[in-house]
C-alpha cells in the first residue's frame, strides 16, 4: 500500500458535502402507510410510475423480520476482556477516550491551528480518540479536510470508521488488522500519524494522573515513578520525530518496542509490565466503546406494528434490499453486516484533495498481521480466546475490506474505506454498476444490478430509515 500526495495543495472545494454517512415473531402491518414519497429527478425523467404501491411477499417479510429483532441485541460477551462489561472500567475508559494528554507531537504541516486540525505542528497533547471519532458525527471523523481521511499527528490512509455498535465485531479495522477491541487501542497510540505516542509514555501518564482509578479496577501498577527502572519520557520525545514523504516515521519511535532507547533498555519483565498497563487502558476504553449504539429506527418501528413509520419508497427499498439489489448477501443480521471482508472493486480516488492510496491489499495483509501480533486474542495479554482469527487466509481476501454496519450510516460524513464516496446515492450507484473494472488488488466480487433510477432512490430512502437515536447523552463526553 502506498500513499501518494500531490505536490501542491489545490483549492479546497465542496465543504458543504456532508453526508446527510433471539428473535420472536411479530405482527407486521397488513397494508403500507399512506405516506407519499419524494421522487428523484432521474426517476421522473425515466417515466417510471410516480409512487407505486410496495409489494412484499411472505419471503420478503421473513427476511426483513430477521433484520429487526426486538430489542436489538447488546454487544455479545467478549472473552478476551474480563472487564468488558465492568461499569467502573467503562467510566474510566470514557475518561481516557476524551483525553488528549497521552499524545505526542503533531508532525504534518497541515496541522495549522484551523478547525480542521487538532493544533499546530510541533504541539503535544492534542490528539485523543474523540479527535477522529467525534460523537456529533456518529463517532466518525467530520473534522478533517473534506471529511474523508483523518488528520491526527499526520494523515492516515483510510476513513475513520464509526464506532456505533463496534462491540458487535470481533475482527476490527477495515482490514481485520486488530482482533480485539482492547488491542486496537495500541494502534492509534503508536501510529506516527494518529496519536504519535508510545506505550511507555501512556503508562507513565496513567501512573501520574490516574493511578488510583486504574488500581481500583486492575490492581497495583508497576513502580513507574522509579526512574532507575523506567526512564522518564516526555511527550515531546515520545513516538516519531519526523515523517518522510510517504507519511512514515523516518526514525525509531521512542518509548515503543524497537526504539533502541528507553523501551528496549527496560528489563523484559518491565517491558511486559508497561505493555500490560496500556493493554488494560485498552480494555477500559473497549468497555466504554461497547456501550456506543445507534439504536433502533423507523424500520424497526414499522416491523413491530407502526404502519406509519415507513413511506412507500422506504418499503420498496426494503424489498429491494433483501431482493433484487442483493444487499443482504453481505449486509445481514440486526446490524446489517456479515462481519466479513469483501472485495467490491473500488478504484481509489484522490481524497482530502491531495491523497491517493494505491495498492491496498486489505484483509489479506491485515489478518496476516493480526495473526502474528503478540497482543492478539491468542496471546498472554488476552483473557481468553474464542477462535476468532481464521486459521487459513484465502486468496479472495486480497483487496477485501470489512462489511460496514448500516445502522446510522446516513449520518456518516463519507463512505467506503477510502472515504471517496460522499453520499448513500453515490454508494448505491457504485454497487449498481458492479464496482470498477480495474485499479485495485484482487478480484471484484460484484456484478451489475440493473436497478432503475427509482429503485436506486428507494434503496437510499430505506437506508435512511435505519437511523436510530444514538448513544445516551451521558456517553457523549467525559465523565
Amino acid at each position: 500500500m502506498m500513499l501518494w500526495r500531490r505536490p501542491h495543495l489545490v483549492t479546497l472545494l465542496g465543504w458543504g458535502a456532508l453526508l446527510a454517512c433471539g428473535s420472536r415473531q411479530h405482527e407486521l402491518p397488513s397494508a403500507p402507510p399512506p405516506m407519499a414519497s419524494p421522487r428523484s429527478v432521474e426517476a421522473i425523467a425515466s417515466g417510471e410510475p410516480a409512487d407505486p404501491e410496495p409489494t412484499w411477499t411472505a419471503e420478503t417479510r421473513a427476511a426483513l423480520a430477521a433484520l429487526a429483532p426486538s430489542p436489538l441485541p447488546p454487544a455479545p460477551p467478549d472473552v478476551t476482556n474480563k472487564w468488558a462489561d465492568d461499569p467502573r472500567a467503562a467510566t474510566f475508559g470514557r475518561r481516557l477516550f476524551f483525553d488528549a494528554d497521552f499524545s505526542g507531537k503533531l508532525l504534518d504541516g497541515d496541522n495549522d491551528g484551523t478547525d480542521h486540525a487538532l493544533g499546530r505542528k510541533g504541539e503535544v497533547g492534542k490528539v485523543s480518540c474523540s479527535g477522529c471519532h467525534l460523537p456529533k458525527f456518529g463517532f466518525s471523523d467530520g473534522r478533517s479536510v473534506n471529511r474523508q481521511i483523518s488528520l491526527g499527528a499526520g494523515w492516515g490512509t483510510r476513513r475513520a470508521p464509526s464506532l456505533l455498535d463496534v462491540g458487535q465485531s470481533k475482527l476490527l479495522m477495515w482490514d481485520g488488522r486488530r482482533d480485539t477491541l482492547h488491542n486496537q487501542i495500541l494502534g492509534p497510540i503508536e501510529s506516527e500519524v494518529e496519536m504519535n505516542s508510545s506505550r511507555l509514555l501512556v503508562a507513565e501518564k496513567v501512573f501520574a494522573r490516574h493511578r488510583a482509578e486504574y488500581e481500583a479496577i486492575f490492581g497495583a501498577m508497576p513502580p513507574l515513578q522509579d526512574a532507575a527502572r523506567f526512564a522518564p519520557l516526555a511527550a515531546t520525545q515520545a513516538g516519531c520525530a519526523r515523517l518522510d514523504a510517504k507519511s512514515k516515521c523516518s526514525l525509531p519511535q521512542r518509548g515503543a518496542p524497537g526504539d533502541r532507547q528507553e523501551f528496549d533498555r527496560l528489563k523484559p519483565a518491565d517491558q511486559e509490565a508497561v505493555t500490560r498497563v496500556v493493554v488494560n487502558v485498552g480494555k477500559a476504553i473497549a468497555a466504554y466503546e461497547r456501550l456506543l449504539a445507534c439504536g433502533s429506527g423507523r424500520f424497526d418501528r414499522f416491523m413491530h406494528g407502526d404502519a406509519t413509520a415507513l413511506s412507500r419508497a422506504d418499503q420498496r427499498g426494503a424489498a429491494l434490499f433483501v431482493g433484487k439489489a442483493r444487499c443482504i448477501a453481505c449486509h445481514s443480521g440486526p446490524f446489517f453486516s456479515d462481519e466479513q471482508f469483501h472485495n467490491v472493486g473500488l478504484k481509489p480516488a484522490y481524497v482530502a484533495t491531495v491523497f491517493h492510496d494505491i495498492g491496498d491489499e486489505g484483509a489479506l495483509k491485515g489478518l496476516t498481521l493480526a495473526k502474528a501480533d503478540p497482543l492478539n486474542a491468542q496471546g498472554r495479554f488476552s483473557d481468553g480466546d474464542d477462535g476468532r482469527l481464521p486459521t487459513v487466509l484465502e486468496a479472495r481476501l486480497q483487496g477485501a475490506f470489512r462489511t460496514p454496519r448500516l445502522r446510522c450510516a446516513s449520518q456518516r460524513p463519507s463512505l467506503m474505506h477510502t472515504g471517496q464516496l460522499r453520499t448513500l446515492e453515490q454508494v448505491v450507484s457504485f454497487f449498481n454498476r458492479g464496482g470498477d473494472r480495474f485499479g485495485y488488488p484482487g478480484e471484484n466480487e460484484l456484478r451489475p444490478l440493473a436497478l432503475t433510477p427509482r429503485e436506486r432512490s428507494d434503496l437510499v430512502a430505506f437506508m435512511a430509515s435505519l437511523d436510530g437515536p444514538g448513544p445516551s447523552a451521558d456517553l457523549l463526553g467525559p465523565p
